[in-house]
């Protein structure tokens, strides 16, 4: 007989679960759950789901929903986009746990590789657009779009409160910056920016699309003179492969780009993942948001890249933050730039220049019939305004095998891509009854003569070198080599779970029945994701305690926004923003997420902070005194439950009463729902609103850092207030405050990962991994607790899912810091756990349910050698600049040089202690480079690629 997945997923056997056990004094899990979670806290029985199956039962499922998505060649343009992803990218990252189980690189040491393809895609941005700096990408071009017009709002400081955005935007763009606009307090006009009546008095920035929706291309240099004569910035949404072409944005005078890497070979997913991309003028960098990855150098002095300014923004300036995205888009930013290394810039001009030419024979075949194509400019989209009601031409069309763009009742939209080709071309031309010869004859170009770019892009020597299969192949493994994710170790990371993203149910993700979906497809087309969707939403719900649930937020942070936003429209429907007794103040922990404050301020919401108390929970009497000063105006109140400290707070249902009391809305974050599933529901403990992390609790890999899905679950009285989509009718409420991110279902493409889990799992095997979390985080913390005190417990000792190790007084006895284990633990083969949150100096550790108990062991081995070579410096054996630990980490080509002059042996920096044992030294992580310096990265900032010169050895 087949064993359970549950066996698959969860790590320790019943032996090794009954050895741990017994060293916390429990019989079984059961006895565990009822002496951790506090009396009234635990759901009396488990979630109405359906019952598990097997791996091959959920595979067959899946095959059922991809056919039940009809495959009709999309194009409908807007921003999305047929792509070939090419099958060495496919194999070499999409499909290789080398890339999609690393985790977010805040310990650059052991992250070279991604960073490598990060900074390549940071230069591919600033080539392509002209523009100066770049970042690591961002969520989706509507919320990039939203981001550029928040900044610059920053930069342009006065009275200008209006946003103008071009009506030739991509309407799902216009209506994520409208709704982020509104919440902002902004007003955003949408306009015809060639209107000579267009009048930007008060505007602060303006939003061009180049090409347009339409398919229209325009000279940008006059809107930005007249932009910045008015005193406002220009923001261009282009198109990455038609600046292949056409002029950039930066030398047409803009100050910012936006847009989608989505056809650089990312599939269509439905909507998504896909990694946007923005861009600034040099004076506006540290305006930025997201994520920036620059140069600096490690202790030898050797050229090592980090994350450089806003690597923990959130956390530092909260409420004062640029943004509240904590991340970026990596994993499809690394095959976007990947790409463009594949193709190199004479690649992707013949890709691009091919697309222009099929369009101008498209082009020139329509307007031979009694078809009028509408303008004389077009890249890769035309609108055709046809001789008959145009509903009938898309009947034809549907039935040849394409869906087209339906603009009005006489006007279709039709764009090209990558993929076409002349008999495309012939097929179009016959269902619009042209003439197909135009297919295969030459035609007048469509693009403005003045508006060809002569500059040059793409000439680093990454775009160049990698042309055959073979060395894309190895560069991608040398790449990965220099990663430590989870395929290698654990990766204990406190508040951001790291567990198994089973091989079942990753590989649904890549065929073809749910790559080749375009989102705004008629409704027939996308069946299969749709019953995929109502199934994983109301499991959801039945997980939750909750009413409803939205899966649109395509991040954690976009579904605190989303979530704050139903907060304050609920609070808005009932009058409350009437004489100016708006409830605009939202209450936020001093422990909690520094998202949590970013997030509330987009929602044009304002932080009022809640002490914690001295067990790490919500001091309750503080809330009192908060509630009361600021009475009439409270909005809601942000917790984290179990608490960002790691242990299940007895006082929440007081907690949430004393919020319901004050008329507020409750908002519990999420980020810790492994500790809940299948145990307890947050609907049930008083809470109105959660965002679900997909990347975390319910298994869509991390990906180096993206992508995310962030869920909202809320009670009744909120669901008329969850995310809509203007584009796709019934993708959300009437009543919706408008879109949170471009896709009406979000990072449609990766849900049938959390789908095929809580399939193949059930409600027992969710409450079975859940109990497993939690004893692996209690027994990771009585093998330490002597070694390393843990800050925070509940009842009997007890914690939650994660626990925090407390390494002040060792720090004081010692001046090692935490920053020197973190990286110490890298020459035991282990990424480390969280540094230096929620509370500074100390070390925050979740080892999920995922991780065996020699694996466990293998972690706390290696945390309690590290104790005792932090002893060694407080007997006064060598002193803490001296010592391994702060020469750590221990590169090969430190330990293999000639000269050693260091305190310590060479086989204790590269070989310590029990690491050795078990065939260690055979499979030793080797990290790429030393302990980089990040003040020297800060002051020298370079975030795109230097120099092959500057790797010279």
């Amino acid at each position: 007989m087949t064993r359970p997945f549950t066996d698959r997923h969860i790590g320790p056997a019943p032996a090794d679960a009954a050895a741990m056990l017994e060293l916390l004094g429990h019989q079984d899990t059961e006895s565990l759950l009822a002496a951790a979670l506090p009396a009234g806290i635990a759901s009396e029985r488990l979630p109405d789901l359906p019952a598990a199956v097997s791996e091959a039962a959920v595979l067959t499922e899946l095959h059922a929903l991809a056919d039940r998505n009809e495959l009709v060649r999309p194009l409908i343009g807007t921003g999305y986009s047929p792509a070939f992803t090419p099958s060495v990218l496919l194999r070499g990252v999409l499909e290789n746990p080398a890339w999609y189980t690393a985790y977010t690189p805040y310990q650059p040491e052991i992250s070279q590789g991604r960073l490598e393809v990060l900074l390549t895609f940071q230069t591919m941005i600033t080539d392509l657009t002209a523009l100066d700096v770049a970042n690591a990408s961002l969520l989706d071009e509507g919320t990039a779009a939203a981001e550029a017009m928040a900044c610059a709002r920053r930069v342009v400081r006065g009275s200008a409160t209006t946003f103008v955005i071009d009506a030739d935007c991509h309407p799902q763009t216009i209506d994520v910056v409208t709704t982020r606009a509104a919440a902002a307090g902004v007003k955003a006009l949408v306009a015809e920016l060639d209107d000579p009546n267009l009048d930007l008095a008060g505007v602060f920035g303006v939003l061009a699309q180049y090409p347009g929706t339409s398919g229209r291309v325009v000279d940008l240099a006059p809107l930005a003179a007249q932009v910045h004569e008015a005193g406002a910035l220009l923001v261009v949404a282009a198109d990455l492969l038609a600046l292949t072409l056409l002029t950039p944005p930066g030398e047409a005078g803009a100050d910012v780009a936006v847009g989608s890497t989505q056809r650089f070979g990312l599939p269509l997913w439905f909507g998504g993942p896909h990694a946007a991309y923005m861009a600034v003028r040099a004076e506006h960098q540290r305006q930025l948001p997201g994520r920036l990855v620059g140069t600096s150098i490690d202790s030898a002095g050797r050229p090592a890249l980090r994350l450089a300014l806003q690597t923990r923004e959130q956390h530092i300036r909260r409420e004062k933050a640029t943004s509240n995205i904590c991340t970026a888009q990596v994993l499809p930013a690394v095959v976007a730039a990947c790409y463009a290394q594949w193709h190199g810039p004479d690649g992707l001009r013949a890709i691009a220049s091919r697309v222009a030419d099929l369009t101008a024979r498209l082009a020139a075949g329509l307007e031979a019939s009694a078809h009028q194509v509408l303008g004389d400019t077009a890249f890769d989209t035309l609108r055709v305004q046809t001789d008959g009601p145009a509903a009938g031409l898309l009947d034809v069309a549907a039935a040849r095998g394409y869906d087209l763009r339906s603009v009005d009742a006489a006007t279709l939209g039709v764009s090209l891509d990558e993929t076409c080709d002349e008999t495309v071309v012939r097929d179009l031309l016959e269902i619009f009854g042209a003439d197909v010869s135009a297919a295969d004859r030459p035609a007048a170009p469509r693009l403005p003569a003045q508006l060809e770019r002569t500059s040059g892009y793409l000439a680093h020597e990454r775009f160049h070198a990698y042309r055959s299969e073979t060395e894309m192949m190895r560069y991608l493994r040398r790449l990965s080599d220099r990663d430590l994710a989870l395929d290698r170790t654990m990766i204990p990371l406190g508040s951001c779970t790291m567990k198994l993203n089973a091989a079942t149910e990753m590989a649904a993700i890549s065929w073809r029945g749910f790559t080749d979906v375009h989102p705004f497809a008629p409704a027939e087309r996308s069946a299969g994701y749709r019953s995929l969707i109502a199934d994983l939403e109301a499991w959801l719900v039945a997980l939750s305690g909750y009413d409803a649930v939205s899966v649109q937020p395509n991040s954690g942070a976009q579904g605190e926004f989303a979530g704050l936003l139903a907060i304050r429209r609920y609070h808005e429907s009932r009058g409350d923003a009437e004489n100016g007794t708006a409830r605009d103040v939202v209450l936020v922990p001093a422990s909690a997420h520094g998202t949590n404050a970013a997030s509330a301020t987009l929602a044009g919401l304002r932080v009022a902070v809640v002490k914690t108390a001295g067990d790490g929970s919500i001091d309750v009497d503080d809330l009192r005194v908060v509630l009361a000063k600021h009475e009439a105006k409270v909005a809601g109140l942000m917790i984290t439950y179990p608490s960002t400290h790691g242990v299940y707070e007895s006082t929440v249902r007081e907690v949430c009463e004393l919020v319901h009391e004050a008329g507020g809305q409750v908002y519990l974050d999420g980020a810790n729902l492994n500790a809940l599933v299948g145990v307890s529901r947050p609907g049930d403990l008083g809470a109105d609103v959660s965002h679900f992390n997909l990347h975390k609790t319910f298994c869509i890999p991390h990906g180096g850092g993206g992508p995310g899905v962030g869920p909202i679950g809320v009670k009744a009285h909120l669901a008329p207030f969850l995310p809509s989509s203007a584009v796709v009718p019934g993708a959300g409420p009437e009543s919706s405050p408008g879109a949170v991110a471009a896709a009406p279902w979000g990072s449609a493409g990766v849900l049938p990962i959390s789908w095929a889990y809580i399939r193949l799992m059930g409600a027992p095997g969710l409450r079975s991994a859940t109990a497993m979390a939690v004893l692996a985080a209690n027994y990771v913390a009585a093998r330490l607790r002597e070694a390393f005190p843990v800050l925070y417990a509940g009842a009997g000792g007890l914690v939650a899912h994660e626990c925090i190790l407390d390494l002040r007084p060792l720090t004081a006895s010692s001046r090692i810091t935490v920053e020197d284990v973190a990286k110490r633990l890298i020459d035991y083969g282990f990424h480390a756990p969280t540094m230096s949150f929620p509370v500074a100096g100390t070390l925050m550790v979740e080892p999920t349910e995922s991780e065996s108990l020699a694996e466990l062991d293998r972690f706390c081995d290696a945390m309690l050698a590290i104790r005792e070579e932090i002893a060694a410096v407080e007997r006064g054996e060598v002193t803490a600049a001296d010592s391994v630990l702060r020469g750590a980490p221990h590169d090969a080509h430190t330990v293999t040089a000639d000269v050693w002059e260091r305190a310590y042996s060479r086989s204790l920096a590269a070989w310590p202690g029990h690491a050795v044992a078990g065939g260690a030294r055979m499979d030793k992580y080797w990290p790429p480079v030393g302990r980089i310096d990040n003040a020297y990265g800060d002051r020298n900032l370079v975030c795109t690629c230097p120099p092959v010169e500057a790797y010279a050895d």
